[in-house]
């Protein structure tokens, strides 16, 4: 990305580990696949969408809702943690989520002048790259393009796929430069120090995680982040001794009324993890609010949002931020 020549040395069969999403996408398009409380945005919520997209229009307020949408904000954070690596402290982490960059012209360039110049490490994207649930991805790459080729993070992009992306997605990002993880963990090397960056694939509608499988070779004492499409995982991550767990797909709301807040977020888990930073146990999460927009390309009281996340090392002992997060955003 940017001036960084990074090679990924990928060891794996991608192929055998987008076996089972195959399989599950095989019988969505025989009309087999039934999962409860977990759609795909299926035919009740286009109808929605229609209804509200004619209301919005009625009453004015669709183009500014566009608006919003092409005016991503850039979020700071700085989260400590006892166990970090030394070598790790002031490691700087770009996050995007839910990019959905071909459901809205312009995005694309209004994320590529939002991340460029921003000091990152390393950058992970948490899913969904595509805005619809079928048909053709083909207008996805050039747009990530345009934003990939604006990033510096000299430790390369990691990526997982989400609910609207399909299998044959994978190759096609990796092509892109980024390493894309299904079920299976990467080593980051830093200074002398490592931590590891682990990679599920989507929890929310396909089902296909395997977080045991992707910790197999993991050592348990290493420091571990988990990339994630939906915070839905964040008990099974706890246990599993994840460190930090990164996230999307609620979009914090993308449509979010003053006083109350988003109308629905779509994820089974209290709305607790579902924005911003959040604990569970020893183990902190960071669920974005998303770059792009599903079902209508609008957004209202919700900022679309990339996340800058700097990781410190807290000396045992030290109480003077009880919370371990400090953040402000533009």
């Amino acid at each position: 990305m940017g001036d960084c020549n990074v090679e990924f040395q990928v060891t794996r069969d991608l192929e055998k580990r987008l076996a089972r999403r195959r399989a599950v996408e095989a019988d969505i398009r025989a009309g087999r696949w039934r999962k409860a409380n977990k759609d795909l945005l299926l035919v009740p919520d286009r109808i929605a969408a229609r209804m509200l997209r004619a209301a919005l229009r009625m009453t004015g307020l669709y183009s500014r809702g566009i608006r919003n949408a092409l005016a991503p904000v850039v979020r700071h954070a700085r989260l400590e943690f006892e166990n970090l690596p030394e070598s790790f402290d002031g490691f700087r982490i770009l996050h995007l989520a839910d990019l959905h960059i071909d459901g809205l012209d312009g995005l694309a360039e209004a994320v590529a002048e939002r991340v460029e110049g921003l000091d990152a490490d390393l950058c992970v994207m948490t899913g969904d790259y595509r805005f619809d649930v079928g048909g053709p991805h083909d207008a996805v790459y050039p747009r990530l393009l345009t934003i990939l080729s604006r990033i510096r993070a000299p430790h390369g992009v990691v990526a997982i796929l989400g609910n609207h992306d399909e299998a044959d997605m994978a190759m096609k990002l990796e092509n892109l430069g980024v390493q894309l993880l299904v079920n299976e963990a990467l080593e980051i090397a830093n200074r002398g120090g490592r931590l590891w960056v682990i990679g599920v694939d989507d929890p929310h509608y396909y089902g296909c995680d395997d977080l045991d499988g992707a910790l197999e070779d993991v050592p348990a004492e290493a420091f571990k982040v988990l990339l994630a499409h939906s915070p839905e995982m964040f008990r099974e991550a706890a246990v599993a001794g994840i460190d930090l767990y990164f996230c999307g797909h609620t979009h914090a709301g993308q449509i979010c009324l003053p006083g109350i807040g988003p109308l629905r977020v779509n994820a089974a888990c209290p709305r607790h993890y579902t924005h911003g930073h959040w604990k569970h146990g020893a183990m902190r999460g960071h669920t974005s609010a998303g770059v792009g927009c599903a079902l209508l390309p609008v957004r209202y009281n919700c900022p679309p949002e990339i996340g800058l996340i700097e990781l410190v090392r807290k000396e045992t002992g030290d109480r003077s931020q009880e919370s371990g997060v400090r953040m402000n955003g533009e």
